[in-house]
């Protein structure tokens, strides 16, 4: 039963994200929406983590799986990829390094707002 109530509350926040992008006509997606909702609940203490981890852990081990059919779809065009490829390891290299990045100060900036140490 815990389970299902865990993804009711994932399922609502999903459809609030949907009702959002139908109401709001900005060219975001209703996922995005319903996560930022999800985070905003999380930090002001509408919903509790506890309320959520496990069906939400469950869902983030299930991710892999969704690489899958990607994979393959590349691996079916390998001959339009392979010419591009070493274009696409520079762009995928320095983009991720770039959310490192932005990421790692984000996530100092918040430490800082929340009163956490500075360790850098």
């Amino acid at each position: 039963m815990k389970y299902i109530t865990q993804t009711l509350y994932i399922l609502l926040f999903t459809l609030l994200g949907e009702l959002l992008q139908a109401v709001i006509p900005l060219p975001v997606p209703s996922a995005v929406y319903g996560i930022v909702l999800l985070f905003l609940s999380l930090s002001i203490g509408l919903i509790k983590e506890e309320q959520i981890s496990d069906t939400a852990h469950f869902f983030i081990a299930l991710i892999p799986l969704l690489f899958v059919a990607p994979v393959a779809k590349i691996l079916q065009y390998w001959d339009v990829v392979a010419p591009k490829l070493v274009a696409i390891c520079v762009i995928t290299l320095v983009s991720t390094l770039l959310i490192f990045a932005v990421s790692g100060l984000v996530t100092k900036w918040c430490q800082k707002g929340k009163g956490g140490k500075d360790n850098g």
